[in-house]
Protein backbone atom coordinates (compact mmCIF):
# COMPACT_ATOMS: atom_id res chain seq x y z
CA UNK A 1 0.00 0.00 0.00
CA UNK A 2 1.33 3.33 -1.09
CA UNK A 3 0.66 5.25 2.11
CA UNK A 4 2.53 2.54 4.02
CA UNK A 5 5.67 2.66 1.91
CA UNK A 6 5.78 6.44 1.96
CA UNK A 7 5.21 7.06 5.64
CA UNK A 8 6.12 3.87 7.54
CA UNK A 9 9.27 5.15 9.24
CA UNK A 10 7.83 8.60 9.93
CA UNK A 11 4.71 7.05 11.48
CA UNK A 12 6.73 4.63 13.60
CA UNK A 13 8.94 7.48 14.78
CA UNK A 14 5.91 9.64 15.66
CA UNK A 15 4.17 6.69 17.34
CA UNK A 16 7.30 6.00 19.41
CA UNK A 17 7.45 9.65 20.47
CA UNK A 18 3.74 9.71 21.39
CA UNK A 19 4.12 6.40 23.25
CA UNK A 20 7.00 7.90 25.20
CA UNK A 21 4.89 11.01 25.97
CA UNK A 22 2.03 8.81 27.20
CA UNK A 23 4.44 6.77 29.36
CA UNK A 24 5.87 10.07 30.67
CA UNK A 25 2.33 11.03 31.71
CA UNK A 26 1.84 7.64 33.39
CA UNK A 27 5.04 8.17 35.40
CA UNK A 28 4.27 11.79 36.24
CA UNK A 29 0.70 11.15 37.37
CA UNK A 30 0.48 7.57 38.55
CA UNK A 31 3.71 7.56 40.54
CA UNK A 32 1.52 8.95 43.30
CA UNK A 33 -0.19 5.57 43.40
CA UNK A 34 3.09 3.84 44.07
CA UNK A 35 4.85 6.39 46.23
CA UNK A 36 2.43 9.03 47.54
CA UNK A 37 1.46 7.01 50.61
CA UNK A 38 5.09 6.35 51.60
CA UNK A 39 5.97 10.04 51.32
CA UNK A 40 2.76 11.11 53.07
CA UNK A 41 3.43 8.73 55.96
CA UNK A 42 7.01 10.11 56.18
CA UNK A 43 8.45 6.61 55.70
CA UNK A 44 10.41 7.89 52.68
CA UNK A 45 11.60 11.26 51.44
CA UNK A 46 10.58 12.34 47.92
CA UNK A 47 14.11 11.63 46.67
CA UNK A 48 14.18 8.11 48.17
CA UNK A 49 10.70 7.44 46.77
CA UNK A 50 11.78 8.47 43.27
CA UNK A 51 14.88 6.21 43.39
CA UNK A 52 12.88 3.17 44.60
CA UNK A 53 10.14 3.82 42.06
CA UNK A 54 12.60 4.17 39.16
CA UNK A 55 14.02 0.69 39.91
CA UNK A 56 10.75 -1.14 40.61
CA UNK A 57 8.50 0.67 38.09
CA UNK A 58 11.02 -0.25 35.40
CA UNK A 59 11.22 -3.87 36.60
CA UNK A 60 7.43 -4.20 36.76
CA UNK A 61 6.94 -2.65 33.33
CA UNK A 62 9.64 -4.74 31.68
CA UNK A 63 9.17 -8.09 33.46
CA UNK A 64 5.42 -8.23 34.09
CA UNK A 65 3.98 -5.73 31.62
CA UNK A 66 3.24 -8.10 28.73
CA UNK A 67 0.01 -9.71 29.99
CA UNK A 68 -2.06 -6.55 30.39
CA UNK A 69 -0.68 -5.05 27.19
CA UNK A 70 -2.56 -7.65 25.17
CA UNK A 71 -5.94 -6.50 26.55
CA UNK A 72 -5.39 -2.86 25.58
CA UNK A 73 -4.09 -3.87 22.17
CA UNK A 74 -6.72 -6.39 21.10
CA UNK A 75 -9.67 -6.20 23.42
CA UNK A 76 -11.35 -2.80 23.16
CA UNK A 77 -11.81 -2.32 19.44
CA UNK A 78 -12.66 -4.83 16.72
CA UNK A 79 -9.52 -5.08 14.59
CA UNK A 80 -11.46 -6.71 11.71
CA UNK A 81 -13.34 -3.47 11.01
CA UNK A 82 -10.00 -1.86 10.12
CA UNK A 83 -8.98 -4.53 7.59
CA UNK A 84 -10.19 -2.45 4.62
CA UNK A 85 -8.41 0.68 5.91
CA UNK A 86 -5.51 -0.28 8.22
CA UNK A 87 -4.20 3.29 8.09
CA UNK A 88 -7.20 4.35 10.21
CA UNK A 89 -6.05 2.05 13.01
CA UNK A 90 -2.58 3.63 12.84
CA UNK A 91 -3.93 7.21 12.80
CA UNK A 92 -6.33 6.36 15.61
CA UNK A 93 -3.77 4.76 17.91
CA UNK A 94 -1.36 7.67 17.31
CA UNK A 95 -4.20 10.06 18.17
CA UNK A 96 -5.07 8.10 21.32
CA UNK A 97 -1.47 8.19 22.58
CA UNK A 98 -1.07 11.91 21.90
CA UNK A 99 -4.47 12.81 23.39
CA UNK A 100 -3.99 10.78 26.58
CA UNK A 101 -0.39 12.02 26.96
CA UNK A 102 -1.43 15.69 26.73
CA UNK A 103 -4.35 15.26 29.17
CA UNK A 104 -2.05 13.53 31.69
CA UNK A 105 0.44 16.40 31.43
CA UNK A 106 -2.31 18.92 32.22
CA UNK A 107 -3.61 16.85 35.15
CA UNK A 108 -0.10 16.31 36.56
CA UNK A 109 0.64 20.05 36.38
CA UNK A 110 -2.42 20.76 38.55
CA UNK A 111 -1.67 17.84 40.87
CA UNK A 112 -4.85 15.89 40.00
CA UNK A 113 -4.44 12.11 40.39
CA UNK A 114 -6.43 11.02 37.32
CA UNK A 115 -6.63 7.56 35.78
CA UNK A 116 -4.20 6.83 32.97
CA UNK A 117 -6.36 3.81 32.10
CA UNK A 118 -9.41 6.06 31.79
CA UNK A 119 -7.38 8.42 29.58
CA UNK A 120 -6.22 5.84 27.04
CA UNK A 121 -9.43 3.76 26.98
CA UNK A 122 -11.50 6.94 26.49
CA UNK A 123 -9.17 8.05 23.70
CA UNK A 124 -9.31 4.68 21.88
CA UNK A 125 -13.10 4.41 22.17
CA UNK A 126 -13.44 8.03 21.00
CA UNK A 127 -11.56 7.71 17.71
CA UNK A 128 -12.99 4.26 16.93
CA UNK A 129 -16.64 5.22 17.52
CA UNK A 130 -16.40 8.44 15.51
CA UNK A 131 -13.84 7.42 12.87
CA UNK A 132 -15.36 4.05 11.99
CA UNK A 133 -18.71 3.76 13.70
CA UNK A 134 -20.08 2.35 16.94
CA UNK A 135 -19.71 -1.24 15.74
CA UNK A 136 -15.92 -0.93 15.79
CA UNK A 137 -15.94 -0.87 19.60
CA UNK A 138 -16.30 -4.02 21.71
CA UNK A 139 -18.76 -2.44 24.13
CA UNK A 140 -18.97 -5.59 26.29
CA UNK A 141 -15.19 -5.44 26.82
CA UNK A 142 -15.38 -1.71 27.59
CA UNK A 143 -18.22 -2.49 30.01
CA UNK A 144 -16.11 -5.03 31.92
CA UNK A 145 -13.22 -2.54 32.13
CA UNK A 146 -15.56 0.20 33.38
CA UNK A 147 -16.99 -2.26 35.93
CA UNK A 148 -13.43 -2.96 37.14
CA UNK A 149 -13.01 0.78 37.81
CA UNK A 150 -15.80 0.41 40.40
CA UNK A 151 -14.92 -3.02 41.76
CA UNK A 152 -11.15 -2.46 42.09
CA UNK A 153 -11.40 0.50 44.55
CA UNK A 154 -14.01 -1.45 46.52
CA UNK A 155 -11.81 -4.56 46.66
CA UNK A 156 -8.71 -2.52 47.58
CA UNK A 157 -10.73 -0.64 50.21
CA UNK A 158 -11.96 -3.89 51.78
CA UNK A 159 -8.47 -5.49 51.81
CA UNK A 160 -6.90 -2.32 53.28
CA UNK A 161 -9.67 -2.01 55.88
CA UNK A 162 -9.05 -5.65 56.92
CA UNK A 163 -5.28 -5.09 57.07
CA UNK A 164 -5.47 -1.97 59.26
CA UNK A 165 -7.98 -3.77 61.51
CA UNK A 166 -5.50 -6.66 61.82
CA UNK A 167 -2.76 -4.18 62.76
CA UNK A 168 -5.02 -2.72 65.44
CA UNK A 169 -5.92 -6.13 66.83
CA UNK A 170 -2.53 -7.84 66.57
CA UNK A 171 -0.28 -4.90 67.48
CA UNK A 172 -1.78 -1.60 68.66
CA UNK A 173 -4.26 -2.98 71.20
CA UNK A 174 -1.57 -4.83 73.19
CA UNK A 175 0.20 -3.76 76.39
CA UNK A 176 3.60 -3.66 74.67
CA UNK A 177 2.79 -2.73 71.05
CA UNK A 178 6.48 -2.19 70.14
CA UNK A 179 7.48 -5.79 70.95
CA UNK A 180 4.33 -7.10 69.28
CA UNK A 181 5.16 -5.08 66.14
CA UNK A 182 8.62 -6.62 65.92
CA UNK A 183 7.07 -10.10 66.08
CA UNK A 184 4.13 -9.49 63.70
CA UNK A 185 5.66 -7.21 61.01
CA UNK A 186 7.96 -9.92 59.53
CA UNK A 187 4.82 -11.90 58.60
CA UNK A 188 3.43 -8.86 56.81
CA UNK A 189 6.78 -8.64 54.99
CA UNK A 190 6.38 -12.26 53.93
CA UNK A 191 2.96 -11.41 52.45
CA UNK A 192 4.47 -8.54 50.42
CA UNK A 193 7.29 -10.71 49.03
CA UNK A 194 4.92 -13.58 48.22
CA UNK A 195 2.34 -11.45 46.34
CA UNK A 196 4.91 -9.76 44.12
CA UNK A 197 6.94 -12.95 43.48
CA UNK A 198 3.77 -14.84 42.56
CA UNK A 199 2.58 -12.40 39.90
CA UNK A 200 6.09 -12.16 38.40
CA UNK A 201 6.42 -15.94 38.16
CA UNK A 202 2.89 -16.70 36.92
CA UNK A 203 2.45 -13.92 34.38
CA UNK A 204 5.56 -11.82 34.04
CA UNK A 205 8.17 -14.20 32.72
CA UNK A 206 6.25 -15.72 29.78
CA UNK A 207 7.15 -13.08 27.23
CA UNK A 208 10.86 -13.34 28.01
CA UNK A 209 10.77 -17.05 27.25
CA UNK A 210 10.65 -18.66 30.71
CA UNK A 211 7.80 -21.16 31.09
CA UNK A 212 7.27 -22.12 34.75
CA UNK A 213 4.39 -24.26 36.07
CA UNK A 214 1.95 -22.87 38.63
CA UNK A 215 3.29 -25.16 41.37
CA UNK A 216 6.89 -24.14 40.65
CA UNK A 217 5.79 -20.49 40.69
CA UNK A 218 4.13 -21.04 44.08
CA UNK A 219 7.35 -22.55 45.50
CA UNK A 220 9.48 -19.72 44.09
CA UNK A 221 7.03 -17.17 45.52
CA UNK A 222 7.30 -18.81 48.96
CA UNK A 223 11.06 -18.37 48.62
CA UNK A 224 10.62 -14.73 47.57
CA UNK A 225 8.43 -14.10 50.62
CA UNK A 226 10.99 -15.78 52.89
CA UNK A 227 13.84 -13.64 51.48
CA UNK A 228 11.89 -10.40 51.98
CA UNK A 229 11.00 -11.55 55.52
CA UNK A 230 14.66 -12.36 56.32
CA UNK A 231 16.01 -9.06 54.93
CA UNK A 232 13.28 -7.06 56.68
CA UNK A 233 13.92 -8.80 60.00
CA UNK A 234 17.58 -7.74 59.84
CA UNK A 235 16.49 -4.10 59.51
CA UNK A 236 13.97 -4.49 62.34
CA UNK A 237 16.66 -5.67 64.80
CA UNK A 238 18.30 -2.24 64.57
CA UNK A 239 15.20 -0.38 65.71
CA UNK A 240 15.10 0.44 69.41
CA UNK A 241 12.17 2.00 71.31
CA UNK A 242 12.25 5.77 71.87
CA UNK A 243 10.56 6.46 75.25
CA UNK A 244 10.74 10.24 74.79
CA UNK A 245 8.89 10.17 71.47
CA UNK A 246 6.38 7.69 72.91
CA UNK A 247 5.38 10.24 75.58
CA UNK A 248 4.00 12.56 72.85
CA UNK A 249 2.49 9.77 70.75
CA UNK A 250 2.08 6.33 72.30
CA UNK A 251 2.74 4.47 69.04
CA UNK A 252 5.75 6.51 67.87
CA UNK A 253 8.22 3.61 68.21
CA UNK A 254 5.70 1.18 66.71
CA UNK A 255 5.31 3.40 63.64
CA UNK A 256 9.08 3.34 63.15
CA UNK A 257 8.82 -0.45 62.83
CA UNK A 258 6.06 -0.04 60.23
CA UNK A 259 8.18 2.55 58.40
CA UNK A 260 10.66 -0.27 57.59
CA UNK A 261 7.76 -2.37 56.31
CA UNK A 262 6.60 0.53 54.15
CA UNK A 263 9.86 0.48 52.22
CA UNK A 264 8.95 -3.05 51.11
CA UNK A 265 5.30 -2.21 50.34
CA UNK A 266 6.49 0.85 48.37
CA UNK A 267 8.65 -1.46 46.24
CA UNK A 268 5.68 -3.81 45.83
CA UNK A 269 3.34 -1.02 44.80
CA UNK A 270 5.84 0.40 42.31
CA UNK A 271 6.32 -3.05 40.76
CA UNK A 272 2.56 -3.67 40.63
CA UNK A 273 1.96 -0.27 39.08
CA UNK A 274 4.66 -0.70 36.45
CA UNK A 275 3.29 -4.12 35.48
CA UNK A 276 -0.28 -2.83 35.05
CA UNK A 277 0.10 0.68 33.66
CA UNK A 278 2.84 0.21 31.09
CA UNK A 279 0.05 -1.32 28.95
CA UNK A 280 -1.63 2.07 28.71
CA UNK A 281 1.41 3.52 26.96
CA UNK A 282 2.71 0.61 24.89
CA UNK A 283 -0.54 -1.15 23.90
CA UNK A 284 -1.45 1.32 21.14
CA UNK A 285 2.23 1.50 20.12
CA UNK A 286 2.28 -2.30 19.73
CA UNK A 287 -0.86 -2.11 17.55
CA UNK A 288 0.78 0.50 15.27
CA UNK A 289 4.00 -1.52 15.04
CA UNK A 290 2.02 -4.68 14.21
CA UNK A 291 0.18 -3.01 11.29
CA UNK A 292 3.27 -1.28 9.89
CA UNK A 293 5.58 -4.31 10.25
CA UNK A 294 3.10 -6.62 8.49
CA UNK A 295 2.54 -4.19 5.59
CA UNK A 296 -1.03 -3.38 6.54
CA UNK A 297 -2.27 -6.66 8.02
CA UNK A 298 -4.66 -5.95 10.89
CA UNK A 299 -5.27 -8.52 13.60
CA UNK A 300 -2.12 -10.53 12.92
CA UNK A 301 -0.82 -11.80 16.25
CA UNK A 302 2.31 -9.81 16.93
CA UNK A 303 4.70 -10.56 19.77
CA UNK A 304 5.39 -7.62 22.04
CA UNK A 305 8.81 -6.38 20.86
CA UNK A 306 11.15 -5.69 23.78
CA UNK A 307 11.99 -2.22 22.38
CA UNK A 308 8.35 -1.17 22.86
CA UNK A 309 8.34 -2.28 26.51
CA UNK A 310 11.62 -0.40 26.86
CA UNK A 311 10.07 2.82 25.48
CA UNK A 312 7.22 2.47 27.99
CA UNK A 313 9.48 1.72 30.93
CA UNK A 314 11.87 4.61 30.11
CA UNK A 315 8.99 7.06 29.66
CA UNK A 316 7.49 6.11 33.04
CA UNK A 317 10.86 6.67 34.74
CA UNK A 318 11.44 10.10 33.13
CA UNK A 319 7.93 11.34 33.89
CA UNK A 320 8.22 10.23 37.49
CA UNK A 321 11.62 11.80 38.05
CA UNK A 322 10.67 15.19 36.57
CA UNK A 323 6.96 15.72 37.37
CA UNK A 324 6.07 13.11 40.01
CA UNK A 325 6.20 15.17 43.22
CA UNK A 326 3.07 17.25 42.43
CA UNK A 327 0.60 14.37 42.49
CA UNK A 328 2.44 12.66 45.36
CA UNK A 329 1.43 15.53 47.63
CA UNK A 330 -2.29 15.12 46.81
CA UNK A 331 -2.45 11.36 47.38
CA UNK A 332 -0.05 11.17 50.31
CA UNK A 333 -1.16 14.13 52.40
CA UNK A 334 -4.53 15.56 51.43
CA UNK A 335 -7.04 12.65 51.51
CA UNK A 336 -6.50 11.49 55.11
CA UNK A 337 -3.69 11.63 57.65
CA UNK A 338 -1.37 8.71 57.04
CA UNK A 339 1.03 7.04 59.46
CA UNK A 340 3.37 4.20 58.39
CA UNK A 341 0.95 1.51 59.67
CA UNK A 342 -1.98 3.06 57.76
CA UNK A 343 0.18 3.63 54.68
CA UNK A 344 1.30 0.00 54.76
CA UNK A 345 -2.31 -1.23 54.83
CA UNK A 346 -3.26 1.06 51.93
CA UNK A 347 -0.25 0.12 49.80
CA UNK A 348 -0.46 -3.64 50.33
CA UNK A 349 -4.24 -3.59 49.73
CA UNK A 350 -3.77 -1.66 46.50
CA UNK A 351 -0.74 -3.69 45.33
CA UNK A 352 -2.57 -6.98 45.92
CA UNK A 353 -5.58 -5.75 43.92
CA UNK A 354 -3.39 -4.50 41.06
CA UNK A 355 -1.30 -7.67 40.76
CA UNK A 356 -4.47 -9.83 40.81
CA UNK A 357 -5.89 -7.69 37.99
CA UNK A 358 -2.58 -7.70 36.12
CA UNK A 359 -2.52 -11.49 36.38
CA UNK A 360 -6.00 -11.77 34.83
CA UNK A 361 -5.17 -9.25 32.09
CA UNK A 362 -7.72 -6.63 33.17
CA UNK A 363 -6.43 -3.04 32.90
CA UNK A 364 -7.80 -1.57 36.13
CA UNK A 365 -7.00 1.95 37.25
CA UNK A 366 -4.25 2.01 39.87
CA UNK A 367 -5.39 5.54 40.76
CA UNK A 368 -8.87 4.36 41.63
CA UNK A 369 -7.44 1.33 43.42
CA UNK A 370 -5.10 3.30 45.64
CA UNK A 371 -7.60 6.04 46.44
CA UNK A 372 -10.06 3.25 47.33
CA UNK A 373 -7.42 1.68 49.58
CA UNK A 374 -6.71 5.01 51.33
CA UNK A 375 -10.45 5.55 51.83
CA UNK A 376 -10.68 2.04 53.34
CA UNK A 377 -7.91 2.87 55.81
CA UNK A 378 -9.56 6.20 56.62
CA UNK A 379 -12.95 4.55 57.17
CA UNK A 380 -11.40 2.31 59.83
CA UNK A 381 -10.99 5.50 61.90
CA UNK A 382 -14.38 6.99 60.97
CA UNK A 383 -15.57 9.22 58.12
CA UNK A 384 -14.46 12.34 60.02
CA UNK A 385 -10.83 11.45 59.28
CA UNK A 386 -11.37 11.91 55.52
CA UNK A 387 -11.00 15.22 53.67
CA UNK A 388 -14.26 15.10 51.72
CA UNK A 389 -13.52 18.27 49.71
CA UNK A 390 -10.30 16.84 48.28
CA UNK A 391 -12.06 13.53 47.58
CA UNK A 392 -14.86 15.31 45.66
CA UNK A 393 -12.23 17.17 43.54
CA UNK A 394 -10.51 13.86 42.76
CA UNK A 395 -13.81 12.22 41.77
CA UNK A 396 -14.66 15.19 39.51
CA UNK A 397 -11.29 14.93 37.73
CA UNK A 398 -12.00 11.20 37.19
CA UNK A 399 -15.34 11.96 35.53
CA UNK A 400 -13.77 14.60 33.22
CA UNK A 401 -10.89 12.32 32.16
CA UNK A 402 -12.80 9.94 29.88
CA UNK A 403 -14.56 12.56 27.71
CA UNK A 404 -11.40 14.72 27.65
CA UNK A 405 -9.36 11.81 26.26
CA UNK A 406 -12.08 10.95 23.74
CA UNK A 407 -12.52 14.53 22.48
CA UNK A 408 -8.79 15.19 22.00
CA UNK A 409 -8.36 11.83 20.30
CA UNK A 410 -11.14 12.58 17.77
CA UNK A 411 -9.53 15.95 16.91
CA UNK A 412 -6.07 14.39 16.40
CA UNK A 413 -7.57 11.52 14.37
CA UNK A 414 -8.96 13.95 11.76
CA UNK A 415 -5.69 15.91 11.85
CA UNK A 416 -3.58 12.83 11.00
CA UNK A 417 -6.14 11.72 8.43
CA UNK A 418 -5.75 15.08 6.68
CA UNK A 419 -1.96 15.13 7.11
CA UNK A 420 -1.15 11.69 5.67
CA UNK A 421 -4.19 11.38 3.43
CA UNK A 422 -7.13 9.04 3.98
Amino acid sequence: MEWMLEHTYLMLLLAGAFGFLMAWGVGANDVANAMGTSVGAKALTVKQAVIIAIIFEFAGAYLAGGEVTATIRKGIIDAETFSHAPQYLVYGMMSALLAAGIWLMVASWFGWPVSTTHSIVGAIVGFAAVGLGMDAVHWDKVGSIVASWVTSPLLAGVISFALIRSVQRLVLNHDDPFERAKKVVPYYMFMVGFVISMVTMVKGLKHIGLEISFFQSFLWALGGGAIVMAVGSMFLKRIKPDPEADKDFRFSSVERVFAVLMIFTACAMAFAHGSNDVANAVGPLAAINSVLASGGQVGAKAAMPSWILLVGAMGIVFGLAIFGARVMATVGKKITELTPSRGFAAELGAATTVVLASGTGLPISTTHTLVGAILGVGMARGIGSLNLRVISTIFTSWVVTLPAGALLSILFFYFFKGLFGA
